[in-house]
């Protein structure tokens, strides 16, 4: 069902994107600005440059208590008990069925204090979700509707950032944060986190204190050359590095062992389903995720078919776009196993016409 726009959520810096011209779309219940100037052009801007993506739509859920980690441990497919403070990991939410509830970020904030940042479109399926199996009292609040996040990305991001803060960001590693003062205000949060493969930031904050950080980042940007990013970039960005998109490559129906995630499920400990998960990733699955490109003109498009060349469907797509940096057209798709390989050859119907494809192995964009 379609929400009206009356009924989507806003974001604390809607007037600016507003007045910046974005074009503003409904996605995962919220108004969010998809593009300014257009994606090739903001694309070329992160990959080259810096760029300022508004993601507050995403969900922020703080777990404290003595059995914080054990609940964590117990819902997530990643050993989160390898964390230390100011550590971040890349886990998901399996479901009992085999599939996945989420994918999603945990912050070790303290030995008893986490943060789990999730997708817009499931904070209430993963809230209700990490709810159920909540049996041990841990205390959970749910801040997504105050917090805002911004994703400062590109290889000029530091430049940036590090004049608005006394946080050692220079030297801060790839899934590490802070929490300090940034643009005079306290009690923010920066992670070396992102989902562009471009480097950068990610900026935690109260939407009180949205449109001055905002502000001061676009000043401090200005010699660097900064722009506002919209959504349609950021998928083109994460595409280009074959990192899965919730809803489109991995959902409730696909297993972390299917998705390539098996390096994010840790048979160490016991979790939802982590039996049946081990018995895949020992026994093997009936179908794979993959990236390919295409050989032939044409895009693919989430949902088309994949075939062989004897017209078999073997599968489906999950994600395509043109390449604004490769200039190719590429995409992910689940393919049965004897297709998965590099340099397996296959088609993709487009307007009735099979297209040829091959396997290639991801990411597609090598710095």
């Amino acid at each position: 069902m379609e929400l009206t726009e009356n009924q989507l959520k806003l974001i604390a810096l809607t007037d600016i994107h507003t007045r910046l011209g974005a074009k503003m779309v409904p996605f995962a219940g919220y108004l969010m600005p998809v593009s300014y100037e257009g994606i090739n052009a903001e694309h070329e801007t992160v990959r080259k440059g810096v760029g300022v993506f508004d993601v507050s739509h995403m969900g922020e859920f703080i777990l404290k208590g003595a059995d914080a980690l054990d609940l964590i441990q117990r819902v997530t497919s990643n050993d989160a008990s390898k964390l230390i403070d100011k550590k971040v990991q890349y886990s998901c939410l399996p479901n009992e069925q085999g599939g996945i509830v989420d994918d999603l970020l945990v912050y070790r904030i303290d030995d008893k204090t986490y943060m789990l940042v999730v997708n817009a479109s499931n904070i209430d399926k993963d809230w209700d979700w990490i709810q159920k199996y909540n049996t041990k009292g841990v205390e959970m609040h749910n801040i997504s509707d105050k917090t805002s996040l911004l994703a400062v990305q590109g290889p000029k991001a530091v430049d940036v950032l590090q004049p608005l803060t006394d946080m050692d960001l220079r030297n801060m590693e790839y899934y590490t944060f802070d929490k300090g003062r940034f643009a005079g205000i306290d009690n923010v949060l920066v992670s070396a986190t992102g989902y562009t493969g471009a480097g950068g930031f990610e900026v935690y904050f109260e939407n009180k204190d949205a449109i001055h950080i905002w502000n001061k980042i676009f000043e401090s940007g200005e010699s660097q050359g900064i722009k506002p990013i919209g959504l349609g970039a950021r998928d083109t960005l994460r595409l280009e590095m074959g990192f899965c998109l919730y809803g489109n490559d991995i959902d409730d129906t696909t297993s972390p062992i299917e998705a390539g995630l098996g390096w994010i499920t840790k048979f160490t400990k016991d979790f939802t389903n982590s039996a049946a998960l081990k018995f895949q990733k020992e026994n093997g699955v009936k179908r794979k995720l993959v990236g390919f490109e295409m050989i032939d003109r044409g895009i693919p498009r989430h949902d088309y078919e994949v075939k062989n060349a004897a017209g078999d469907t073997i599968g489906k797509v999950t994600s395509g776009t043109q390449s604004p940096s490769l200039q190719k057209a590429i995409g992910m798709a689940y393919v049965t196993p004897e297709y998965a390989k590099e340099g397996s050859e296959i088609f993709i119907p487009v307007r009735d016409k099979a297209l040829k494809a091959k396997v290639v192995k991801i990411p597609f964009y090598k710095k």
